[in-house]
């Protein structure tokens, strides 16, 4: 009897909930290992990198096994705590371990047949490469992209993987990037001597460079700078540097290159700072903030998930800083996690100002190959890694020392993953990274979500607060600006009341600075017709498409649409078209026309979809070249700026009156967030928040600073209607193109759970938005009590669904799960 055949059971990049068994031929037995990504044939001709999950040998029945083709990795890319988070999530969120690693891992690891690649211009290689490296790096170079398949079939009998694998390695190749701005390696270059220049012949050519004296300083200063023809290595002198040092022009050294005498080339850099940084002292804390800290480290010791409640301007990131400081000196990684990528450009700056190269960001405005080289540095431990900032999926690096999470702005909706699966809440997700890290967890805010406050108050949490501003700075002065009564005395000056008015007057004569808040995009939500009253839809999407002036179009927010404007109304005929509402556009808009000569910039999706545009943005407003800032919620988000004096919220009424059991919630925060913008550093700020509801008990919590109360009457509703924290959620989707069938199939469904939930089953029901992409949409809610179990919940549903999706009939459908949705 012959030797057992080993098998492998591998992840696939698929929205499906089994693992896929391959076997696993002789020559591949000692180099397979879980964690390792492998080539495998999934279908007739697709091929795939999928990760080894198992390895064992029980052949699997019933059909023909395929085999592994190649291994791409020499040590497992994916550690067993990975694989264990990712079981988690998986698990806890409902989706496939699949749709988790494709969430997980950067583009330039999940290798497959349409995975298309580009030549890196930058590319220097100081070994030879292999003549099928070389054929294959010669085949991209010809194109302006090309896919796996094309390559395979354009040379011959190479299977291409493992080489453009090591291309992609070696920095020759990158994957073609479906951003707005493509990739482009950041490049320095540098100068060395021409190839035919020997020291005797250097030496004469410093004799005749006496008259072009900045020739001969450059020659001078590369010599001292090189160490060429020294005893000690030659050092690379970079030609920015070398200009610099000599005192002269790029004329100059191009006249010494076109000589011969030296030569230029160019050279792909990192993008992580370098590590000649010079860091400064971590600040001494003062009196409430070393009380809060030593509370923190006590709640440590317990291995206590602690909740810091400190009001804008507290000064909890400096507490930040003296704990990721500890942590450092005991060699673990740091986490930290934000809510918004346009935090990360002031944040970083803090950060690095102390801990100079050991931080890094991650998020999904940055490159394949940026994210890439933060992984390779995270996974090796490394020093220009030890501090990960970084948005929601900077949770699933391949952590190996992780000592500390601190997840600011805990409250924040952005932490939900919406689309695709996983639709995870990272800071959900991080509490259990870290128990299977072992490391603490800090949670920062200064408005807690409820079910955070809840934690704390019935011990699964530990508080700690700062209840006052650094260096006793008051909080600002909140002024409600009634636009109802403002409307009928007629002292409107278009959106704005006459106490935003005088205050930013105000402000512009003391050369302070001004942030406006309006939680709406575009110049004017929908266009309407005065005659008939018809208002431009999207023809995919059951919404008004709204107007962008810059753009001249009508724009729908949920699928892309757009189309010009209609010079009259398509339903009567009359050219009375005219915009209704507003958004930060017009307001940018409309402050040009009140102050023509004051600086605006204007800070939302649609001017932030480059990756630098944040940091542009922030940087311009904090170098005080911007004297107002329109913005959406982005604003509102824990910014720092030391000379804003007014903060102005332009309609606080679409916020509360939203129907959501969390509107409440919702506006008390990003109120109060917005609010902490003013203020910060030298005197007490003015708030000016508008509404038509000026005695709404959001805006009397608003204004009293009242958190307790907002919290208090959130949970006696709560209580009342059975919502978090009182049971868990689970939200289900159904999506169809055809709006009959999707009503009885959803009936169907909701009736099939009721037979199993009862009354815990809510709908089905259309979404406040019905129709997104030409599909209908209808949402079931689940609500389970916190004292019946979730995991028996779960395996309920995933049984009524298997059961539904499975039938002919409905395989049409698209079936969403969301647990915990926000």
């Amino acid at each position: 009897m012959g030797e057992k055949s080993w098998y492998a059971d591998v992840i696939l990049p698929f929205p499906i909930k089994s693992l896929f068994t391959y076997k696993i031929p002789g020559k591949l037995t000692g180099k397979t290992q879980p964690g390792k990504r492998v080539i495998v044939q999934f279908g007739k001709k697709k091929i795939y990198s999928a990760l080894i999950r198992e390895i064992h040998q029980n052949p699997p029945a019933g059909y023909s096994i395929k085999e592994i083709e190649d291994v791409l990795d020499p040590e497992p890319l994916i550690s067993e705590k990975q694989f264990s988070f990712w079981e988690w999530i998986a698990k806890y969120y409902m989706c496939s371990l699949g749709e988790v690693m494709r969430a997980a891992i950067p583009s330039g690891l999940k290798l497959e047949s349409e995975t298309r690649f580009i030549y890196d211009p930058g590319f220097f290689s100081p070994e030879k490469l292999s003549d099928h490296e070389e054929l294959i790096l010669q085949l991209v170079k010809a194109k302006k992209s090309i896919t796996i398949r094309e390559l395979e079939k354009s040379s011959g009998e190479i299977k291409a993987i493992p080489i453009i694998n090591s291309l992609f390695n070696k920095k020759a190749i990158q994957v073609e990037e479906a951003l707005t701005e493509t990739y482009k390696p950041r490049k320095e270059k540098y100068v060395k001597l021409g190839s035919k220049i020997t020291e005797m012949e250097l030496n004469n050519t410093l004799s005749k460079l006496i008259k072009a004296p900045k020739q001969l300083k450059i020659i001078e200063e590369y010599i001292l700078k090189s160490g060429v023809f020294g005893d000690n290595e030659e050092k690379e002198v970079p030609w920015k540097q070398l200009l610099q040092q000599a005192d002269a022009g790029a004329q100059s050294l191009n006249n010494l290159v076109n000589k011969g005498i030296l030569q230029t080339y160019e050279k792909t850099i990192s993008r992580l700072p370098s590590p000649d940084f010079v860091a400064e002292e971590i600040k001494i804390l003062n009196d409430d903030q070393q009380k809060v800290l030593k509370k923190i480290r006590d709640s440590f010791l317990k291995n206590k998930v602690t909740l810091l409640n400190g009001v804008t301007g507290s000064g909890k990131t400096e507490v930040y800083i003296h704990l990721i400081g500890q942590q450092l000196k005991k060699g673990k990684q740091v986490l930290y996690l934000l809510p918004e990528i346009a935090l990360t450009a002031q944040i970083i700056n803090r950060l690095r100002k102390v801990f100079g190269h050991k931080v890094a960001v991650y998020h999904s405005r940055y490159g394949d190959a940026e994210r890439l080289e933060i992984w390779q540095n995270v996974s090796a431990n490394s020093e220009k890694c030890k501090i990960i900032l970084g948005a929601r999926s900077a949770i699933f690096l391949p952590y190996k020392n992780l000592g500390l999470v601190i997840i600011d702005e805990e409250h924040e909706n952005s932490y939900k993953q919406f689309d695709p699966a996983p639709r995870y809440h990272a800071r959900d997700a991080v509490i259990m990274l870290a128990s299977l890290h072992h490391s603490n967890v800090l949670l920062g805010t200064a408005t807690p979500s409820v079910e955070s406050f809840n934690n704390a108050e019935t011990g699964k949490y530990v508080l700690t607060e700062l209840p006052k501003r650094h260096m006793e700075i008051e909080l600002p002065e909140i002024i409600i600006a009634d636009t109802k009564e403002a409307y009928r005395k007629k002292k409107m000056r278009s959106h704005f009341t006459p106490q935003l008015i005088d205050a930013i007057e105000k402000a512009l004569d003391a050369n302070e600075q001004i942030i406006l808040f309006q939680n709406r995009r575009g110049f004017s939500p929908y266009l309407e017709c005065m005659s008939c009253s018809w208002i431009p839809r999207c023809p995919n999407c059951a919404v008004s498409l709204t107007y962008h002036k810059g753009i001249n179009k009508l724009v729908c927010h949920y699928c892309g649409y757009s189309q010009p404007i209609p010079s009259k109304c398509p339903s009567c005929g009359n050219a009375t078209l005219s915009t209704r509402g507003f958004g930060t556009e017009k307001i940018e808009d409309e402050l040009a026309i009140l102050y023509p000569e004051t600086r605006v910039a204007r800070m939302d999706m649609d001017t932030t979809r480059r990756k630098k545009s944040f940091e542009t943005i922030i940087n311009r407003f904090e170098n005080r070249e911007v004297d107002i800032l329109v913005g959406t919620q982005m604003v509102s988000k824990g910014l720092d700026f030391s000379n804003v004096s007014v903060v102005g919220v332009l309609n606080a009424d679409n916020l509360f009156n939203f129907p959501d059991f969390r509107a409440f919630e919702r506006s008390f925060q990003l109120l109060s967030q917005v609010s902490g913008r003013a203020g910060r550093r030298n005197k007490q700020g003015k708030v000016i928040i508008q509404t038509s509801e000026p005695n709404h008990p959001v805006i009397k919590d608003v204004l009293n600073y009242n958190f307790i109360h907002m919290y208090n009457s959130q949970m006696e509703e709560r209580k009342t209607f059975n919502y978090p924290p009182f049971c868990r959620l689970i939200k289900i989707t159904l999506k169809h193109k055809n709006r009959d069938e999707l009503n009885r199939q959803a009936k169907h469904l909701g009736d099939k759970l009721r037979e199993t939930f009862g009354a815990r089953v809510l709908g089905p029901e259309f979404p406040l938005v019905g129709k997104i992409q030409k599909c209908y949409l209808k949402t079931i809610i689940l609500k389970i009590e916190k004292d019946r179990s979730i995991v028996r919940a779960k395996q309920l549903l995933t049984e009524i669904l298997d059961k539904f999706s499975g039938k002919d009939t409905y395989r049409a459908f698209q079936v969403i799960i969301d647990v915990d949705p926000v």
